[in-house]
């Protein structure tokens, strides 16, 4: 199959307009992954799971995807965005568990990380970037190199740094900066 160029690359405001349309974007009050409360919840799956969202979260991260190698993206929220993100641009891509399987072959992660290939993380939503180090070490442990990180959206909350001490760069479709603007 041959990659063909997204007709159409998304802007970070109609990827904050899309988000705020799908209803991905909450107000009140949550309690998140990273254990923090906050005042606006973020559910990339409300988007995503509408084709021609997904096409557009697709054409976005496509027009940022580099030369890596391979995709990889952690169960769940980032698979049907790196299995979108691979028919955009024609990479293989690898499915990363939370947790290794208790059974058969035990893997961490499904797909092909041949050693020394040079990996793109993709994310739905990154916060303080636990998630996404725990990504970056299946990766790493197999073997793979990575360098950058894709996400939807970052909450602004320690990630970026976070990543940056492990020597990943991580790279934002939009901020929750943005969303809250575009809802004011």
């Amino acid at each position: 199959m041959t990659p063909h160029a997204p007709p159409h690359v998304p802007g970070r405001a109609e990827v904050v307009r899309l988000l705020l349309e799908a209803g991905a974007v909450r107000f009140g009050e949550f309690t998140l992954a990273s254990g923090e409360t906050s005042d606006v919840y973020v559910d990339v799956k409300r988007a995503w799971t509408d084709p021609d969202r997904l096409a557009v979260l697709a054409s976005a991260l496509a027009a940022r995807a580099g030369e890596e190698d391979r995709l990889a993206g952690m169960e769940l929220g980032a698979v049907p965005l790196v299995v979108a993100l691979a028919l955009a641009t024609g990479k293989p891509y690898v499915v990363l568990r939370k947790a290794a399987k208790e059974h058969g072959t035990r893997q961490a992660f499904e797909g092909e990380i041949p050693p020394g290939s040079r990996v793109l993380l993709v994310e739905d939503v990154t916060t303080t970037g636990g998630s996404t180090i725990r990504s970056i070490e299946i990766v790493r442990a197999a073997g793979g190199v990575v360098e950058r990180a894709l996400v939807v959206i970052d909450r602004e909350a320690g990630a970026r740094e976070r990543l940056a001490e492990v020597g990943v760069r991580l790279e934002p479709l939009a901020t929750l900066s943005e969303l809250r603007s575009a809802r004011a």
